[in-house]
């Protein structure tokens, strides 16, 4: 018996990395899984390649599992359709979205080009709003789905050189924030997680001394995708948890806060822009949030 034991689960980029694991871990714990992935380069805007996600649901069917393969881009608003419709045509049914795919294209803000922004946008958030659009009236007419989506701390708290992906990451908080609010009513769950795991994506981070070296090493060997897997299967089984950011960092899972009000102040005869800078801002000073101490516990590049 597993927690997903006659569910239908759609796992996107499933065929490395933590979408791989999540998609093993699904099938192992009961669930019939649709293996999507472009099998595209982390940069993505190539052809791709069908054959890396048949070989993740080959490996779940010599196991014992149920899966089937899909080479379909998240970014595609068809491709999304399809893949819906692939889990209903070959397994009558699909509970489950969980969307790791993702790419990157990190450059500073300045030298940005207008391509790898829109290709970031694209696969991150209009991929989650893509994958989540095209099974949402399906979860709400069946009164039972579940979402488990992915942000990154570079967008809930910040890395330099990754405004494409932090913006992106940042709209999926809140796509998923809505769609749990949207849902509550038809039992239609959504939850985010900003995964520590050493995968393609973060080995494709430049390593330019030898404390980043240091913690490339301690990547590798203590946070590991399958470890990421356990909160998404975790999160995809029936439960009351809904709305929530986590963050999986190895054997540690984070529940973050959301943005809510720190500080108000009221000035009976209205601000204006001399009494905001005399006295609203130096007020609000000791609660606003330092820009160079964001990373809290949190030291290594986000994926």
């Amino acid at each position: 018996m597993g927690v997903l034991d006659g569910k239908v689960v759609l796992v996107t980029g499933a065929a490395r990395g933590i979408g791989k694991e999540c998609a093993v871990l699904a099938a192992r714990e009961g669930a019939k899984v649709v293996i999507n992935d472009l099998g595209g380069s982390v940069a993505g805007g190539d052809a791709g390649d069908a054959s890396p996600a048949q070989e993740v649901a080959d490996e779940i069917k010599a196991a014992g599992g149920e899966a089937v393969a899909n080479s379909d881009s998240v970014s595609d608003r068809k491709g999304a359709d399809h893949m819906v419709q692939q889990a209903m045509d070959e397994f009558g049914g699909l509970n489950v979205v969980i969307n790791p795919a993702g790419i990157l294209r990190d450059k500073m803000f300045h030298k940005m080009d207008d391509e790898d922004w829109d290709a970031v946008i694209n696969v991150h958030l209009n991929g989650a709003y893509n994958v989540a659009r095209a099974s949402i009236n399906h979860f709400r007419e069946q009164e039972d789905g579940a979402y488990v989506l992915f942000t990154s701390t570079s967008g809930i708290i910040g890395n330099i050189g990754q405004a494409n992906y932090a913006a992106a990451k940042m709209g999926v908080a809140g796509l998923s924030r809505i769609i749990a609010m949207e849902g509550a009513m038809k039992n239609v769950r959504s939850n985010i997680i900003a995964p520590f795991a050493w995968t393609r994506m973060i080995a494709t981070i430049p390593v330019k001394d030898e404390a980043s070296a240091q913690r490339v090493d301690r990547m590798k060997n203590a946070m590991r995708a399958d470890q990421v897997a356990q909160l998404a299967i975790g999160l995809s089984a029936p439960s009351d948890v809904s709305g929530q950011i986590f963050v999986a960092r190895g054997n540690e899972i984070f529940l973050m806060s959301q943005p809510r009000p720190l500080r108000g102040m009221t000035r009976l005869e209205g601000w204006s822009p001399e009494t905001l800078l005399s006295h609203g801002f130096p007020a609000m000073k000791q609660d606003m949030l330092d820009l160079g101490n964001t990373g809290s516990v949190f030291t290594w590049e986000p994926i």
